[in-house]
């Protein structure tokens, strides 16, 4: 019986471990939203967007677009993706992701990532476009049959 006691203590104890990790800290996601650059990123691809919206309205005049583009603020973004790096992140990690940015490394990182990214995109969207041919290549096929 005292066994048993001792069974449900350690297994209470074991299924709690992940609940008493510390939340990450809003400050502390600030940080690594900051020197990662996530928020600036998110400018970027605004500044990316543009073209494509000017073509949605194409009256607007430039002054317009400039408007537009002052409202654009990366500390809002920053804001709206503290509660989702709270969901998946403890402040443990955090301050191991903050530590990996200050380094050599992670400033390489961040120098780099934009290219990376666009260079990913535009390779993930040339591969979907060949996936699509070859799957409707598929179907023609064997609806011939």
């Amino acid at each position: 019986m005292r066994m048993c006691v001792v069974l449900a203590i350690c297994l209470t104890v074991w299924l709690a471990m992940p609940a008493m990790a510390q939340q990450a800290k809003p400050e502390s996601i600030k940080k690594l939203l900051q020197v990662s650059g996530a928020g600036d990123l998110g400018v970027q691809m605004m500044n990316q967007m543009i073209p494509a919206l000017k073509n949605m309205i194409p009256d607007a005049p430039p002054a317009f677009w400039d408007d537009v583009m002052q409202e654009v603020n990366a500390e809002e973004l920053e804001n709206l993706l503290i509660p989702v790096y709270q969901k998946h992140l403890t402040e443990a990690d955090v301050k191991a992701l903050n530590e990996f940015y200050a380094s050599d490394v992670g400033q390489k990182m961040i120098k780099t990532q934009p290219a990376i990214m666009r260079e990913s995109m535009i390779l993930g969207q040339q591969w979907g476009q060949q996936l699509a041919q070859k799957i409707v290549q598929r179907y023609e096929a064997q609806k011939a049959k």
